[in-house]
Formats: structure tokens, C-alpha cells, sequence
């Protein structure tokens, strides 16, 4: 799958880190994904909800019936390889998403052997930009 593929909505994103706080890059990336189509699912313990999207505080706590394309990953680089580890627990095969500045070879390698598509330190909003 390329990048215009996985870019092109109707997509569901679970942002895991997204942020309440309007100064904070994954609230804008949040409501620009949003506005562009996509479905935004929040994943953060300390919001309870991004513009009126019920916020889960883990993955695993995201409804079983609720498809999830993407996770995209607000979080820092150490705290990547447990979201990994979550998301091969639920036995889910969605796209792998890093934003800028979020690296973790470990994480990618395990993802990768998995079978999971990963994409590392790139910002959805800026690549869907380019492409659109």
C-alpha cells in the first residue's frame, strides 16, 4: 500500500497521544485529519474527549467492533515498542504511523515482523498535504 493509499479517507486513525491543548502539534494534526474525512479515535488517559470523540484511555480499551486503519503515534520514542506490543495483543492489523520525531528501530522491526505496515517519523498532516 503506498502513501496516497493510506491517506485517502474514509480511514479510521486512532491517535494515540492526541492532545487537548490547541498549542500542542497532535491537536492540530487531530482536527486537521477530521476535517479532511477521517475518523479520529483519541487514545489518552488525561482528556475525555477531542472535539466530542469519546477519549480511551489505552487501545485495549477502544470498542472490538470498531475497525481501526491506522494508529498514530504522538508518544515518545522509548514508549513506542509497549504500543507495539498493545496493538499485536489485540490482534490487530492496522498501519503503523510515527510522527516527526518519534523513532524506534525496536519498534518498527517488531511491527515489521509482525506483518505491519509502519510509517516512522513523518507527519500524516503534512504528507496528506502534499498529496491533496
Amino acid at each position: 500500500m503506498d502513501i496516497k493509499e493510506i491517506l485517502t479517507p474514509p480511514k479510521v486513525v486512532a491517535v494515540v497521544g492526541l492532545s487537548d491543548k490547541p498549542d500542542r502539534p497532535s491537536h492540530e494534526v487531530g482536527l486537521y485529519l477530521i476535517d479532511h474525512g477521517f475518523t479520529v479515535i483519541p487514545v489518552n488517559p488525561n482528556i475525555s474527549d477531542f472535539h466530542g470523540q469519546h477519549s480511551y484511555t489505552s487501545l485495549a480499551d477502544i470498542p472490538s467492533d470498531v475497525h481501526i486503519d491506522i494508529v498514530d503515534i504522538f508518544r515518545k520514542s522509548e514508549d513506542v515498542p509497549e504500543i507495539i506490543d498493545q496493538v499485536l495483543a489485540l490482534h490487530w492489523m492496522p498501519i503503523i504511523w510515527m510522527q516527526e520525531g518519534v523513532v524506534s528501530t525496536q519498534a518498527k522491526e517488531t511491527a515489521e515482523k509482525n506483518g505491519l505496515q509502519v510509517i516512522m517519523d513523518s507527519c500524516m498532516m503534512k504528507e496528506h498535504r502534499k498529496l491533496f
